[in-house]
């Protein structure tokens, strides 16, 4: 008999959601974490009384009333509205593609108007769209694409909109009303204790190893539990044997303000090519804080490399197709379960990690 039904490697969101549903089930589970803390990229830590979102802002949104409900049990969320601005060479714009955003550029309030002009620009690409330029203008027409997207998304993928392939933005949202709410989902907040809580919460009464790394003893992680539920790097697992899948990275430069307030907003994404971040981020103001300090952090993209970790998986043909190698070679495993945005290459918002957690142990007990 094993020690422990499950190991998890991973306390992010994904292994900690599955680690409280098996235990509250019964199943003993041991999570094991490379990190010095739970959490995952979710995690927050306390600065000045703020509480910082240590690997970038994340915003839960859902339009699940299943999955709301599932988060709220363990923490209060406050009522905060994703309202990002653009700085275009100091001149502001509000995003996401709006009436505001349209009046900002062509100071034009009537949406039939609007329409009118975008409609036009978006006719100068003929036929289906080569790049990602082409696409955008084909979308939003080049106004929006030249001030907004093209110095942003240059900067986020380092490689010009002309080298970039088109379904990387496979439709932008625009909308014909004053209405700056950047999602469109029923349900928004940020937990007001900081997402930490919320992970310590599910791990409660459960065992949890921080700094350690799985990869450097695996025989012996896994002779520990029946199962291992893997959350990390799925190339790494195997040691890159065919080559690593690529990612893009981001560095943070976080610092605390002798101020009360920096830039008015939570986030202020830096549309033009020529400033090197890609956005700020003051902490405080997803709480609605009134600290006399402030916490802002400017938001780097980088190349990844396998010195650096792992934000944005970069999905095109030639990745998709190495990542299907180490998929089959994962189906290959009985005791192993791939699983989170590491483990299936892929990007996901945080309710669907709860969603894809909460079906796996649906999946494995029922």
């Amino acid at each position: 008999m094993k020690k422990y039904d499950y190991l998890i490697v991973g306390a992010g969101l994904y292994g900690a959601v599955f680690a409280h549903e098996m235990n509250k089930k019964g199943y003993k589970c041991l999570v094991i974490e490379k990190r010095n803390h739970i959490g995952g990229n979710i995690y927050t830590e306390v600065v000045h009384d703020i509480h910082v979102h240590k690997y970038g802002a994340h915003i839960f949104h859902t339009s699940d009333e299943a999955i709301w409900t599932y988060i709220n049990q363990f923490g209060s969320f406050n009522h905060f509205i994703n309202s990002p601005l653009a700085n275009y060479k100091g001149e502001l714009y509000n995003l996401p593609f709006n009436m505001n955003t349209f009046y900002q550029i062509w100071g034009e309030s009537d949406p039939n108007k609007v329409k009118v002009i975008i409609e036009k620009q978006r006719s100068e690409i003929k036929g289906e769209p080569k790049n990602l330029e082409e696409q955008a203008i084909s979308l939003v027409g080049r106004d929006v694409y030249e001030k907004l997207i093209k110095g942003y998304t240059e900067k986020q993928w380092g490689r010009k909109c002309t080298e970039l392939p088109a379904f990387i933005i496979k439709r932008l949202p625009v909308r014909f009303t004053f209405d700056n709410n950047y999602f469109s989902d029923r349900y928004q907040g940020i937990p007001e204790e900081g997402y930490t809580a919320i992970i310590d919460k599910m791990l409660e009464n459960i065992p949890v190893q921080l700094d350690t790394d799985y990869l450097s003893r695996k025989d012996y992680f896994d002779s520990l539990a029946n199962q291992v539920v893997y959350t990390g790097s799925i190339d790494a697992y195997f040691d890159y044997v065919h080559g690593p899948l690529e990612y893009r990275s981001v560095r943070f430069e976080t610092e605390v303000l002798e101020c009360d307030n920096y830039q008015g907003n939570a986030v202020v994404n830096y549309t033009d090519k020529t400033t090197p971040y890609t956005r700020i981020i003051e902490h405080k103001h997803f709480n609605f804080g009134t600290q006399k300090k402030t916490v802002i952090s400017r938001e780097y993209s980088e190349e990844w490399t396998t010195k650096k970790e792992p934000y944005y998986p970069i999905n095109n043909d030639k990745n998709n197709q190495v990542y299907k190698r180490y998929l089959d070679k994962a189906n290959e495993l009985e005791h192993a379960i791939f699983a989170g945005r590491l483990g299936d290459y892929k990007y996901y918002n945080m309710d669907q990690i709860i969603s894809l957690a909460l079906q796996k142990v649906i999946e494995l007990t029922e």
